[in-house]
This record gives C-alpha cells, structure tokens and sequence, in this order.
C-alpha cells in the first residue's frame, strides 16, 4: 500500500509540474501578444538568455527588454500560437526542456525550445530559443540565400 501511495504521489507530482510549465509557456506567448512588456519578462530568470531567428540574435533578460521595451510600448507585441508542445521533466520540481511548434501570421511555423526551472517556487524561462524549422527538401536552397546575403 506505502508503494502504491509513493506512485501516486509521484505520478501527481509530475502531471502538477507539467500543467505548471504549460501554462509558464501559455502566458509567456499570452503576454507578448498583448505586449504586455511586464507579465512577459516576469516569466524569464534573471539570468535568462533569449535566442531569436537570426543568429545575431542572442540577448540576455536586460538586452532582450531594452529590444522589447520600444515595440512594447507602442502596442507591438508578437503573437506565436502553441500547437503542439513536449515537455520532458528532467529533475522533478526543478528543471524541465521544452519544444514546441508554433504558428505566426507573418513566419508561418516556428519551434520554439528551451529550459525552465524551479525558482522560490516558481517555474521561471530559463533559455528560449525560437527558430524557423526549414524543411530538408529546401535546405541547401535556403543555406544558400543566407550565404548569398553574408556577401552583400
């Protein structure tokens, strides 16, 4: 009985820290839709580090919102839809990885990944990473516009 109860307990545990990160990843796409400048950046650690598409695009939670902060105030957020998401708990109640296909109006599909952790209690966006997922077919097509623009 003490086992089945460890299980349960368990099992509980888990599904409660997956809802918990769902709704993180939610109200972070929630918030920057809305260009909500402080429910969004309140989802991030401190010590968070956001990678955007391109790949000069790496920003720290201060820089990140000093490029945020002008768009934001105009009412310029960004709206990716979740639509689909996995999300594999690495050590329960701390840490957990993320990806998830997203839907935009302007880049179509993207994928979004990245950390999250446990922190005072709260699940907080550790690293986000969002992409433009290329399909294989158009790889080497793609991989050569981008090079044809490093020249230019």
């Amino acid at each position: 009985m003490k086992s089945l109860w460890l299980i349960f307990s368990f099992i509980s545990c888990f599904s409660y820290a997956q809802q918990s990160i769902e709704q993180v990843l939610n109200d972070f796409h929630k918030a920057a839709g809305e260009a909500n400048f402080t429910s969004y950046f309140a989802l991030l650690a401190n010590d968070s580090i956001f990678l955007g598409t391109d790949a000069t695009e790496r920003w720290d939670k201060a820089s990140f919102k000093a490029f945020a902060k002008p768009h934001f105030d105009k009412g310029n957020g960004w709206l990716y839809q979740p639509t689909h998401r996995n999300i594999t708990i690495i050590e329960a109640n701390k840490i957990a990885m993320f990806d998830e296909l997203l839907e935009n109006e302007f880049y179509g599909q993207c994928r979004g990944s990245g950390i999250i952790v446990k922190r005072e209690g709260r699940w907080k966006i550790l690293q986000y990473n969002l992409s433009i997922p290329v399909p294989n077919k158009l790889s080497k097509q793609v991989v050569s516009i981008i090079n044809g623009s490093k020249n230019k």
